[in-house]
């Protein structure tokens, strides 16, 4: 087969998932109408060109310029948003709540989280990208590393206040955090686990002991799930001194030194079933138990029920940087905001949120090294019955000592299936 012939196979066989909504789910705010970039495959390239070329478009128009400028030159104090009001530093947001008294019921705290005010899709093209090598392009690529720099001042924080996810039972009648109920109707739980991995720094290890546990654990917690697959997992531990290096070639992800303190998803509409197919299918940055899926066999595998699920492992009990979820409910009516991120053959779909005073937050205070923090990322079910996933964030708790560690903890991604 010549190479031409070889592109044009590749492009007929790109999967190309139909738009889907949640009933009773606003349209996303999203490129292309909620339409997944594999739509514009040339060539194979899985849409990566046309995303490459929105992106610039965007930037060139100068919407999200005008907001960051909104921010910088807005006078010193609270900004008023058409959500709220918010704050461009941590301490201002902070000082707000504790002088309007703002608190949080018992296991709860009450702090800033930092949520985007732009209403736009972003893009982000991923460091591996063949652009930053592109002498060529250049231009391009210093004009696309200022926009996703300019992503990050375009966010504000907000107050909120954490619930303890332990007292779940509280707030939704005697409702279990250890339940697939739970997971079904809030999009978060909680599961207990004892490892016997002894290196979460050790990649290999991790994927031979730690990945075969989560996934007996996901298959206990979901009675009626078939298969569960782990595929691929980050560590973070901000005061590390060994190699971060990451190697995806090795399967190796490093070890993170920032905690992502951006309201967002991991997936959403599209990304949750592409991601899906190309683990079924093309055994694609897969981490895990290789997949080795045909066509037939990945359609078979979903049409049934599947969702993707993280799972959050401490590595010694948590004093700070806490990981923090949102329920399904308090947000299931409001439009998600897509980011793109742009690889060399595929692109990515996260999402993020705008603030809303109604969200419910939650929180695992001091959560130990047995308690696993479970949040969904996405679910195959659109018919309103059950949640479609979470958000979630790493944030500061100002009620921590101010020589609190770190949170070390190791996140393990998955798909399970019904």
């Amino acid at each position: 087969m010549n190479p031409a012939e070889d592109a044009a196979r590749s492009a007929a066989s790109a999967y190309v998932p139909a738009f889907q909504l949640t009933d009773g789910q606003p349209p996303p705010i999203a490129a292309n109408g909620g339409r997944s970039y594999a739509s514009f495959d040339r060539d194979g390239d899985a849409g990566t060109g046309a995303a490459m070329e929105a992106a610039l478009s965007q930037v060139a128009q100068g919407q999200g310029q005008a907001v960051t400028d909104m921010i910088e030159n807005a006078p010193p104090g609270p900004i008023e948003t058409q959500w709220g009001i918010g704050f461009r530093r941590y301490a201002e947001c902070l000082d707000y709540i504790r002088a309007n008294n703002i608190e949080a019921p018992e296991g709860g705290v009450a702090l800033p989280l930092r949520y985007t005010v732009y209403e736009q899709p972003s893009y982000s093209v991923v460091s591996s990208n063949a652009l930053w090598r592109d002498l060529v392009r250049k231009t391009e690529a210093e004009a696309l590393r200022k926009d996703e720099h300019d992503n990050n001042r375009r966010c504000l924080y907000f107050p909120q206040v954490l619930r303890d996810a332990r007292r779940i039972g509280e707030y939704h009648d005697g409702l279990s955090p250890h339940s697939p109920e739970c997971m079904d109707r809030l999009g978060v739980a909680l599961a207990h686990c004892e490892s016997k991995c002894r290196n979460f720094y050790d990649a290999a290890e991790v994927e031979r002991v730690f990945y075969p546990e989560m996934e007996r654990l996901l298959l206990a917690f979901f009675p009626d799930a078939t298969d569960a697959l782990v595929y691929n997992h980050d560590v973070f531990d901000k005061d590390y001194e060994g190699d971060r290096t990451e190697d995806q070639d090795n399967k190796n992800p490093g070890v993170n030194a920032f905690y992502a303190n951006l309201v967002h998803n991991d997936l959403n509409d599209n990304s949750g079933r592409v991601r899906c197919r190309e683990l079924l299918t093309r055994n694609l940055r897969n981490f895990g138990r290789e997949q080795h899926c045909t066509e037939a066999e990945a359609d078979a595998k979903m049409s049934r029920r599947f969702m993707s699920i993280n799972l959050a492992k401490p590595m010694e009990t948590v004093r700070q940087n806490p990981f923090v979820l949102c329920a399904w409910p308090s947000f299931a009516d409001q439009p998600y905001i897509t980011n793109y991120r742009i690889y060399d053959d595929r692109v990515g779909e996260t999402t993020r949120f705008t603030y809303r005073p109604e969200h419910e937050w939650y929180w695992v205070p001091q959560q130990t090294p047995t308690e696993v923090s479970m949040l969904k990322c996405y679910d195959s079910v659109t018919d309103g019955s059950v949640s479609r996933w979470s958000f979630h964030s790493a944030c500061v708790d100002p009620s921590a000592p101010a020589d609190a560690p770190c949170r070390k903890n190791v996140v393990v991604r998955s798909f399970v299936f019904f």
